[in-house]
C-alpha cells in the first residue's frame, strides 16, 4: 500500500476509533440487537434477579433458587453500499460528498467491528464496481477503509435498482444495509421497497448546500457530472432561481415522503457539517422507538 494511503487509513482509523469509543459504542449496540437469545448457564439466585428467570426444575433439585442466564445471539451483518457516481465527486464547502460519505462509512465499519459484527462494502455507480464481502476483524475494517479511499470507479451514473437487486441476491439472511447516496436515480421506489422488506435498510442521503441554493454568479456553464451534458444558465435571473428553488424543494420532499412511506430511516448528511450529530440523532431516535416496543 502506498505510504500516503497508509497514512490516510491510519488517520481515519484513529479519528473513527475515538468517535466509536466515546460516542457510538452504546448507541450502536442498543439499536442493532441480535436476532435472539441463547441459553448460557444456570446460577444461584441473587438479589435483584427477576422471578421469571428462575429455573424451577433446578431449584427443586438443589433446594435453593437458581436462575437461567442467556446471552444475546449476535451474528449481525452490516453492509455499506456506497455511491461513487460522478455527482458524489462534488462539493462547494469543506469537502466532496464522496469524502464525507467515506468518513461516515468508516465510523459505521469500526462500530460494527467493535461489536464483533461482520461488515462488508459494495461500491457502485451505474453498475456494481467493487464488492468486499462481510467479515469480522480490524484488518478487514482497515481494508474496507482503504478501498473507500483509493477505489477509482469506471462508471459515472447512478443505478440504485441494479445495486439493490445485487444486494438482495448476495445477502441470504436479514442484514443491516446502509445505502449511502445522493439518490440521483430514477424509479427507486420499487427497488427500495423490495430490499426493505427483507433487510433493515437505512438511507444515508449525502447533500451539498449549493444543490439546494443556486449561487448568484451570472451566466455560467454547468456540467452534469453523471452524463457530461453541459448547459448555460443565467444564475442571476429571478425566474431561473425561482424554478431551481421549487424544483429542488419538490425533489427533496418527494424523496423524504417516499422513505417515510416505505418505513426506511434516513440519515441526512451535508458537506458543510460533520457526521456526529446526524448519527447521534439517528441512534437516539431508533433507541427511543426500540424502548417503546
Amino acid at each position: 500500500m502506498p505510504p500516503e494511503i497508509l497514512r490516510q487509513v491510519r488517520l481515519i482509523e484513529l479519528r473513527t476509533r475515538g468517535l466509536v469509543n466515546s460516542l457510538f459504542t452504546g448507541e450502536y449496540r442498543s439499536v442493532f440487537k441480535g436476532q435472539g437469545m441463547e441459553f448460557a448457564e444456570v446460577r444461584e439466585y441473587q438479589a435483584g434477579d427477576e422471578v421469571r428467570s428462575i429455573d424451577w426444575n433446578v431449584t427443586a433439585r438443589m433446594r435453593r433458587p437458581y436462575v437461567k442466564r442467556y446471552i444475546e445471539e449476535r451474528e449481525l451483518t452490516v453492509m455499506l453500499a456506497v455511491d461513487l457516481s460522478g455527482s458524489e465527486r462534488f462539493g462547494t464547502r469543506r469537502r466532496f460528498k464522496s469524502e464525507i460519505a467515506s468518513e461516515l462509512a468508516a465510523v459505521l465499519a469500526m462500530s460494527a467491528i467493535r461489536n464483533n459484527d461482520r461488515v462488508g462494502a459494495l461500491l457502485f455507480t451505474d453498475h456494481v464496481e467493487h464488492v468486499l464481502r462481510p467479515r469480522k476483524g480490524r484488518k478487514h475494517a482497515l481494508r474496507l477503509i482503504r478501498d473507500l479511499l483509493v477505489f477509482e470507479p469506471t462508471g459515472s451514473g447512478t443505478d440504485i435498482a441494479g445495486t439493490t437487486d445485487y444486494l438482495a441476491k448476495m445477502l441470504p439472511h436479514k442484514s443491516i444495509i446502509f445505502l449511502v447516496s445522493d439518490f440521483l436515480s430514477e424509479d427507486i421506489e420499487r427497488p427500495l421497497k423490495l430490499l426493505a422488506q427483507r433487510h433493515d435498510l437505512i438511507a444515508v442521503s449525502v447533500e451539498d448546500p449549493s444543490e439546494q441554493q443556486l449561487p448568484d454568479l451570472g451566466v455560467v456553464r454547468l456540467v452534469d457530472p453523471e452524463t457530461g451534458h453541459t448547459i448555460s444558465v443565467d444564475t442571476s435571473d429571478p425566474a431561473v432561481r425561482a424554478q431551481f428553488d421549487q424544483g429542488t424543494t419538490d425533489e427533496l420532499e418527494k424523496r423524504r415522503h417516499l422513505l417515510r412511506r416505505l418505513a426506511i430511516d434516513e440519515i441526512p448528511i451535508s458537506t458543510d457539517a460533520g457526521i456526529i450529530e446526524p448519527l447521534l440523532r439517528f441512534f437516539r431516535s431508533r433507541e427511543t422507538r426500540v424502548h417503546r416496543r
